[in-house]
Order: C-alpha cells, then sequence, then structure tokens
C-alpha cells in the first residue's frame, strides 16, 4: 500500500471503524498497563511543568494524563475526528497535524512524543522525517520518545487474537523479514520494527543516548485477552515489564516498544 493509500485507510480507520480512546483506558488490561509504562518513563525524563508535543495523540489520552499532572501538551494528529475528541478535554491544545510536517516552533519542548506515527509510515524515509521534525521542536537536551509494535509481536498477536489467518508464506516471510505489513486484517500498518531498527532509526535521526526498551514486557499478550486483572497481576506485569523490559527477546514479543533519544547540545 502507498502511503497516499495508506493515509487515507489511517483517516477511515480511526474516524468510524476503530474507537482509539477506549484503547488505553477501558478495552482491555493492557491498555492500562501501557499507559502507565508510558507516563512512567515520559515523566522520569523531564519533570512536571515541562513542556511536550504529542504527535499523533490521538484523542488525548496521554495527553490529558500528562496536562493533568502539570505539563505544557500540545496535541498533533492527522485525524480531525480525533482531535476534536482530545479538545473538548479542555486542558491542552489540540490541533490537526502530520509528524512529517509539524506547525510548532524550532527547539519550543522540553519532549516530543510519537506513539504511534512510526507503525503507520510506509517508508524509513518518511519515519527519519517525522522524527527529525520531532527532533526539531524539541530544545537541545530534550527528549523523543517513539513506539513501535515489533515484528514478532504483530504476528503473535495476528496469530493468538484471531487463530490462523488466510495469509500465505510470502506475507509472514515478508512481516518478518522487512516489517511488511500483510493484507489481512483492518489495522493500517504502514511498517513493523524490530527493536534494533527502531533504535538504529532514532540514530539515523540524530539522536543521541538512545535506548530501547519493552512496554508491557512478557505478561502484555495475555492481558489483551483479559477485560481487566487484579491490582496484583497489574502490579506484577508492571514489575516485569522494568526488571526485563532491556531484554532483546522480551522487548521483540512485547505488544509495544518505545525508544528514547536525546536531542544533540
Amino acid at each position: 500500500m502507498e502511503q497516499p493509500e495508506l493515509d487515507a485507510r489511517l483517516q477511515a480507520y480511526y474516524t468510524d471503524e476503530f474507537v482509539e480512546a477506549e484503547r488505553l483506558t477501558t478495552r482491555s488490561a493492557q491498555g492500562r498497563l501501557e499507559l502507565e509504562r508510558v507516563q512512567e518513563v515520559v515523566r522520569g525524563l523531564i519533570p512536571a511543568g515541562s513542556r511536550v508535543v504529542d504527535v499523533g495523540g490521538a484523542t488525548g489520552v496521554h495527553a490529558a494524563a500528562l496536562a493533568a499532572a502539570g505539563y505544557d501538551v500540545v496535541l498533533v494528529d492527522p485525524v480531525p475526528a480525533q482531535v476534536a475528541q482530545a479538545a473538548r478535554v479542555g486542558t491542552f491544545r489540540a490541533v490537526v497535524g502530520d509528524a512529517r510536517r509539524l506547525e510548532v516552533e524550532d527547539d519550543w519542548a522540553d519532549a516530543a512524543l510519537l506513539l504511534g506515527p512510526l507503525y503507520h509510515l510506509a517508508s524509513r524515509a518518511d519515519r527519519l522525517t517525522a522524527l527529525r521534525e520531532a527532533a526539531r521542536v524539541v530544545r537541545p537536551g530534550g527528549w523523543v520518545v517513539a513506539a513501535a509494535i515489533p515484528r514478532l509481536a504483530r504476528l503473535t498477536s495476528m496469530l493468538t487474537a484471531r487463530g490462523l489467518p488466510p495469509v500465505s508464506t510470502h506475507e509472514w516471510t515478508a512481516l518478518l523479514e522487512r516489517g511488511d505489513p500483510t493484507a489481512f486484517g483492518r489495522f493500517p500498518g504502514g511498517h513493523f520494527h524490530t527493536a534494533q531498527e527502531l533504535a538504529d532509526e532514532l540514530t539515523d535521526a540524530g539522536l543521541d543516548d538512545v535506548e530501547v526498551f519493552a512496554v508491557e514486557g512478557p505478561d502484555g499478550f495475555a492481558f489483551e485477552q483479559l477485560a481487566e486483572v487484579d491490582e496484583e497481576a497489574h502490579q506484577a506485569a508492571s514489575l516485569l515489564a522494568r526488571r526485563f523490559g532491556h531484554l532483546p527477546r522480551v522487548r521483540d514479543l512485547s505488544p509495544h516498544v518505545l525508544a528514547v533519544g536525546r536531542v544533540r547540545e
């Protein structure tokens, strides 16, 4: 799928087919785990009161949590319906925009989040453009935080959630070797990473001190199958993600990986 067609597919998916507002809140136990882990990372990098650009921020779940904690947040998303829903929160600015062409001034933010754009961009050139745009709007010494969906995680998710789908050997090979999406399913994926590939893209975009680790960790896929878990199970999953999320095998089999990189001084 070429990028213009993918962009159009993304608009339809997030406007009419999938309720993104529920994904991190009520859809499954995985959502809370992902939300809290990402918030923990961001708040560990920059203090309350800092400026954050939430690129691809959807309906504003992360933006609202950060704003409530005292951060100055601007949300940017390409889907007007999601921006309208985010704007109704009223505690942060929400604007329609593209990760590859941010209408934010240079060095404005202390951190930029890309928690969705990279897996909707098919070409490496577009992903590097988005990462460089994020770095442009962050002050020297600030941080870019970028999420990706690992290739092995995508394969595992499709098999465990839906049973064996009608996908050819060629499609499985292309997914695992190159990160190409399969034709199966509604999700408008453009590219699926390995953890090392994500680290390389941040480095090639000019970021320093790059680290990549699992978001949900070993319990991520089990939690996707559960509407909720008790507090003890949630805290155990969080602990496992913190303790073992840096390990290569854990990273590539977590539903999401997160990379952080520092903007050069």
